[in-house]
């Protein structure tokens, strides 16, 4: 079996932002399919999420 890894940047101006966004997972419906087909299929067998701050100011 290989091995793939996948890793996604992005950045979300705040932490209540980052909420929002997790909170719209379970209603969308573009969502809903995607992960259905996640789940069905077995694509993904590990999930982690890790959160970086920025080292350089961004203004």
């Amino acid at each position: 079996m290989a091995a793939i890894t996948c890793v996604v940047h992005y950045t979300i101006d705040s932490l209540a932002a980052y909420e929002q966004y997790r909170a719209r997972f379970g209603v969308d419906p573009e969502f809903v399919a995607a992960d259905r087909i996640r789940e069905e299929s077995g694509c993904v067998l590990r999930y982690e999420r890790t959160f970086m701050r920025p080292l350089l100011p961004t203004d």
